[in-house]
């Protein structure tokens, strides 16, 4: 018996032992490892990272970030700042993000012509908007804001604008910007590789010290932000939500934009403050990802930023939040169509609680096969519903959100989003699920690691919140651990009557802020002149880049099945991922039903599944598909993991032959396209651009007109929509595929993908003519704080000669924050926040190219902004030296830029609509390098001046200013329902 006990104690040791062995083992799987590199600088990596981080500190605290990715000669580059709005002084709501746009403007080195002298005038200005803060007489503050503006006239005699951005323009840096929020504020920049060194001269010297240059003009484009997000209702929704989840805490207390007030009396000692207290080292973050060495990188890095001083850096510390017992209700009104989000406050990033909500909200949405995607999206209880998870510094919130169908309201649709939580809770959910989950988020996040942008953000992510590199890591494994009974425990224990829930109505806001013109005389820019900075920055040294162009027909693969199809592909080389697509040249311009029947398949089942058994067998097999029709192709496609392409095509190919039409189904769908319809039009943006901007193209014969009326669609068989669906089997087509394994992905479809011996050819496209523009000002009377609007017209046939200097023109002239439009229409006359022009190349070749320009502004400063627009598209400002800038810069941007992975086939799509069946970009560079200002200055002129333009505005009636639109051609004001062709609505009789 002894014998056997000991034995017995030695087996249960022996055990426990193993078990823990395994839990190191694991725990050790992603040990934090620190190395030395060649040259000395120390950094941790963590074991098994698949995105190689080597993270380093340098001496004065900074933080650097770097991956490596050499599937470009680009790097994606971040300098990131732990400070936002949470730590804005309550006097100064804004004043992070207003920092963040002078950020651009310079030092005493870039952007001035005189410093001693320009600095003068601009300690005047700072003692100018104190007095102005300080004042509360009106008429006083007026006489004030005058002599700003006269002393800030004065000022930019001796600066320059815009001189970092035309550097980094140089660069061929694309992506140039920077966003606040919370706790961040982030700098972005994407660079070609050869670069960095000069990327780093000047990035120091930018963040080496603070000049509030042209601060007057770039306050008025901050407040025309703020207008835009007067009109932004889902933004509004938003701060609404916060507020009611954090009454104390600045999460929902100090907005990033700041409140109008704050905005008209800002304090430029504040802000200088502000930098001071935050922008140092040791506050601060660099990511670089991309094709770097990691040796050089970080020792060029330290020779430049390592030289910046450490300070002591004290966040506040920001009040706490007792917990929510009953619901918070809050409104919001506008004119965009009803909607409503309830949101549950959640512990921090990092917290247990992050894994558990992650987990609960992908069973509860994953936009698959979650309890919200099966039994109110998939059945069509309402107009769209979805969840997702928000985890900040100190808190985070779960938030919910849904849009009602027609005759529904908003109560009835949190009921239902409600009810799905109580499935959660009840555990109504198949196990299997928790596994899937986590494949799909292993999925989403091997995509992430594969792009550049979207790593760096994750790094920036785990910086700005203080995150172990490590936990974020292994976070799926440890989502791994958690069963469905933690799950379901969690769920009964969190979703409660613990939620803030905030209606959006459809109706006026009377909380809109307006304001009146302030009268900002026009600043000088200066471009013609140069710092010596910019001058020693243009010497600087690079080692070339050359070019890269494609043999597409080398580089797209091609096989046939055995029916004789085309199958071309290209190897993934990346992961065990893939995509397939069967394309039809034919869509909704051949058979006008089609489109509608295609979303139609959305919704239906076969005689073996129903629609909602169907999303769970694909969810199950990590394998989506979709079947989607446009003007002239349609894709019926399929992707996902490798090895499950032969029973997710299998089950592709049941679901195209075995599709049972569901009237009850049909019915939902048309009343959602009705709705949809309706919801669009209360969508400022979806009224300029699709439906103004195709009227001004096309008239009253246009695709975007051309559609079902409702009382068509409701008399429609839906048995003849799924047979259109099941036809196209038998009309000419071709395949695509991107992934491991071309051998075992043809084998798989000719297995599964049965055809006609003879296929169809396509029927007979509509044609949709362009029609001459000129002379005619379309408007939309909208319930708006700013106008917007778009200048339009029809240029010459597509031409490929004309590729190249259009794409110089568009640098040179009218897109980024360099351009003559940027900075004629914001930097000098402070006129729109957004503003751009440029030569819009065809899509067909049988179409027309445009000549397009767009502005948002205050309808107070409308005419004035169409003035200075017109006289740029009729007198192209000459600058020798920004158009070198701009010709280095589009050269750069061609010599970096590669086409990879399946964008080689679908790049190669799009030129061949052209005619065009070669890399053309070498054609474009070539030509490029031989250009001079003459060169571009004749295709203005040919191009550009003397066009006639379609104008379409939409904007407040109130507000506008007629008189000025009518000069620029016949006003017609648009019906809403006239420019989609959609019935009018039936007036309600009293």
């Amino acid at each position: 018996m002894k014998h056997i006990k000991l034995l017995l104690m030695l087996c249960i040791v022996a055990l426990a032992y193993n078990c823990k062995t395994e839990n190191e083992n694991k725990d050790l799987a992603y040990a934090v490892e620190s190395t030395t590199d060649a040259n000395g600088f120390s950094y941790e990596a963590v074991a098994n990272d698949p995105t190689g981080l080597r993270l380093y500190t340098l001496d004065n605290g900074l933080k650097v970030y770097l991956s490596k990715n050499v599937e470009e000669p680009k790097i994606q580059t971040y300098v990131a700042v732990r400070a936002g709005s949470n730590y804005d002084p309550k006097e100064s709501t804004g004043l992070a993000h207003y920092l963040e746009h002078m950020v651009f403007k310079g030092t005493d080195q870039i952007g001035s012509a005189d410093w001693e002298k320009e600095k003068g005038f601009l300690d005047q200005i700072s003692d100018l908007y104190e007095q102005h803060r300080a004042e509360n007489d009106p008429a006083k503050k007026l006489e004030l804001y005058k002599k700003i503006d006269e002393v800030s006239l004065e000022a930019s005699n001796h600066s320059i604008a815009n001189e970092y951005d035309k550097m980094m323009s140089s660069l061929g840096a694309t992506g140039t910007n920077a966003y606040t929020w919370f706790e961040q504020t982030v700098y972005t920049n994407k660079i070609p590789a050869n670069e960095l060194d000069k990327w780093l001269h000047l990035e120091g010297e930018r963040f080496s010290q603070l000049v509030l240059r042209l601060f007057h003009t770039e306050l008025e484009a901050v407040f025309e932000e703020f207008n835009r997000g007067q009109d932004n209702d889902g933004r509004k929704q938003y701060a609404a939500m916060l507020e009611g989840l954090f009454p104390n805490h600045p999460y929902g207390q100090q907005s990033t934009i700041g409140i109008a007030e704050h905005l008209k009396n800002p304090s430029m000692v504040d802000i200088h403050n502000y930098f001071n207290k935050y922008y140092v080292p040791n506050n601060m973050a660099m990511v670089l990802v991309g094709d770097i060495d990691f040796d050089d990188t970080i020792k060029s890095v330290n020779d430049v930023f390592g030289k910046f001083e450490k300070k002591e850096v004290v966040h506040p510390i920001l009040p706490t939040e007792e917990s929510i017992t009953s619901p918070v209700v809050k409104e919001v009104f506008g004119p965009t169509s009803e909607s409503l989000s309830m949101a549950f406050r959640t512990e921090s990033a990092g917290s247990e609680q992050e894994k558990l909500v992650t987990m609960a909200d992908m069973i509860l949405a994953n936009g698959n096969a979650g309890l919200i995607d099966l039994n109110l999206n998939q059945k069509q209880l309402v107009q769209y519903a979805g969840c997702s998870p928000t985890f900040l510094k100190e808190y985070g919130y779960h938030t919910f959100s849904g849009a009602p169908k027609e005759g529904q309201t908003l109560d009835e649709v949190k009921l239902l989003l409600l009810a799905q939580i109580e499935k959660l809770k009840k555990g109504e959910f198949d196990e299997w699920m928790m596994n899937a989950v986590i494949n799909d988020l292993k999925l989403s996040q091997t995509q992430q690691y594969e792009n550049n942008s979207a790593l760096a953000d994750m790094y920036v992510d785990a910086f700005i919140k203080d995150e172990n590199w490590k936990n974020r890591v292994q976070f799926l494994d440890d989502l791994k651990k958690i069963s469905k009974q933690e799950l379901v425990d969690f769920a009964n224990t969190f979703y409660k009557d613990n939620y803030v829930v905030t209606y959006k109505r459809q109706a006026e806001d009377a909380s809109i802020v307006k304001v009146q013109n302030p009268g900002i005389t026009p600043v000088n820019v200066n471009r013609e002149l140069s710092s010596p900075f910019l001058v020693d920055f243009g010497k600087m040294k690079s080692k070339p880049l050359q070019p890269k162009f494609i043999d597409y027909k080398k580089e797209i693969k091609e096989t046939k099945l055995d029916n004789g199809i085309k199958v071309s592909h290209i190897n993934n080389e990346s992961n065990d991922l893939f995509d397939m697509n069967i394309i039809f040249d034919m869509g909704s311009d051949n058979d006008k039903q089609l489109g509608l029947a295609a979303g139609y398949m959305e919704y239906l089942g076969t005689d073996n599944f129903s629609a909602e058994e169907l999303k769970k067998e694909f969810y199950k097999l990590g394998v989506s598909y979709y079947v989607s029709a446009g003007a002239e192709t349609t894709y019926v496609g399929l992707s996902g993991l490798k090895e499950n392409l032969p029973k997710g095509l299998e089950l592709l190919e049941h679901l195209w032959n075995n599709a049972v039409p569901d009237q009850e189904a049909y019915n939902k769908y048309v009343e959602s396209i009705t709705k949809g319809r309706a919801d669009g039009k209360s969508q400022k943006g979806n009224i300029l651009i699709n439906g103004l901007m195709n009227y001004g193209k096309y008239g009253d014969n246009s695709r975007l007109r051309n559609i079902f009326q409702t009382k068509e669609l409701e008399a429609m068989d839906p048995v003849q929509l799924v047979d259109i669906i099941k036809g196209m089997k038998n009309f000419e087509q071709r395949i695509f595929y991107y992934g491991k394994d071309i051998d075992a992905a043809v084998a798989a479809l000719n297995t599964s993908h049965k055809v006609s011996e003879e296929l169809k050819a396509y029927p007979e496209a509509m044609a949709y003519l362009e029609k001459e523009t000129g002379g005619n000002v379309y408007f939309v009377d909208f319930d708006m704080v700013q106008s917007e609007m778009l200048f339009l017209a029809k240029g010459d046939p597509f031409k490929v000669d004309n590729m190249a200097a259009s794409t110089l023109f568009n640098t040179y002239f009218g897109s980024g924050l360099s351009s003559i439009v940027f900075q004629e229409i914001r930097e000098s006359k402070s006129l729109a926040y957004a503003a751009y022009a440029g030569y819009s190349t065809a899509i067909n070749k049988e179409d027309s190219n445009y000549v397009m320009a767009y502005m948002g502004t205050q309808a107070n400063k409308m005419p004035q902004a169409v003035d200075a627009m017109m006289e740029l598209m009729t007198n192209m400002p000459e600058a020798e030296e920004q158009f070198n800038a701009a010709k280095e810069a589009t050269l750069k941007k061609l010599a970096a830029e590669r086409i990879t992975k399946s964008n080689i086939f679908w790049t190669y799509e799009g030129l061949k609509k052209l005619g065009i069946d070669n890399d053309n970009r070498e054609d474009m560079y070539n030509a490029i390098k031989e250009m001079t200002m003459s060169d571009l200055r004749d295709f203005f002129n040919e191009n550009i001046k003397g066009e006639n333009y379609n104008v379409m505005v939409i904007g407040n009636k109130k507000d506008i200013d007629f008189k000025s639109l009518e000069k620029l051609g016949k006003l017609q004001e648009m019906d809403i329902d006239y420019l989609f062709n959609y019935e009018q609505p039936e007036e309600v009789k009293m």
